[in-house]
């Protein structure tokens, strides 16, 4: 979808607290002084639709979605933001920078909340079918992210609720992503400054563009 028409499509993956919003507004600030069109988006969200369904992701008690009507109302929110957002930016030639995309469904209810990776690739298969060209995955020490996570009280707190022994899988679970998909994924070290990180970042971005 992305390469045909010259479109970029980027997201931004790792543990919650990890700097990915951040890092998300300063690299499009960054795309943009170098006169890219740029499209900044997240998920779940990116879309009216989405948006509505992110409420429901993200804010009340940890176990009011078991982790297959999750997957199910993220592939939903998903569909809608590829159609209304994401494939248009990509069709007219834009760079798309994603906070999250579907490796952290892949991470977050198909390996750190069950073994259901299957159902979730399945799934992506069939109503997705599309990856980012570029993964950029923020790594940092749970316990430091997760206390940062937790001070934001942004309400949207669900998953930062689950506990550090949860950030500790996805962490796992984010390393084993950039393993299995070494040609997309790009692992970046956020235990720095926010301005090193943006500078590894455009780095890596640079070099695709």
């Amino acid at each position: 979808m992305s390469g045909a028409a010259g479109g970029l499509f980027i997201s931004l993956e790792g543990i919650d607290g990890a700097g990915k919003s951040t890092q998300s507004r300063l690299l499009a600030a960054h795309l943009r002084g170098l006169g890219r069109d740029v499209i900044e988006t997240r998920e779940p969200g990116g879309a009216a639709g989405a948006e509505d369904i992110r409420k429901l992701l993200v804010e009340g008690d940890p176990d009011r979605w078991s982790p297959e009507t999750e997957i199910l109302l993220f592939s939903a929110a998903r569909r809608d933001h590829l159609e209304r957002t994401i494939a248009p930016a990509l069709a007219r030639g834009a760079v798309v920078i994603c906070d999250r995309f579907a490796d952290s469904t892949r991470v977050y209810q198909g390996a750190a909340r069950g073994d259901l990776r299957d159902l979730v690739d399945d799934i992506h298969a069939r109503v997705i079918g599309v990856e980012p060209d570029l993964t950029l995955i923020l790594d940092m020490e749970p316990a430091v992210a997760l206390a940062r996570g937790l001070a934001r009280q942004s309400g949207e707190d669900r998953f930062e609720d689950m506990g550090l022994p949860f950030q500790e899988r996805l962490r796992s679970g984010f390393q084993a992503l950039a393993r299995d998909f070494p040609d997309r994924c790009a692992m970046v070290d956020a235990n720095q400054a926010s301005e090193a990180i943006a500078q590894d970042i455009a780095r890596i971005v640079e070099a695709r563009l």
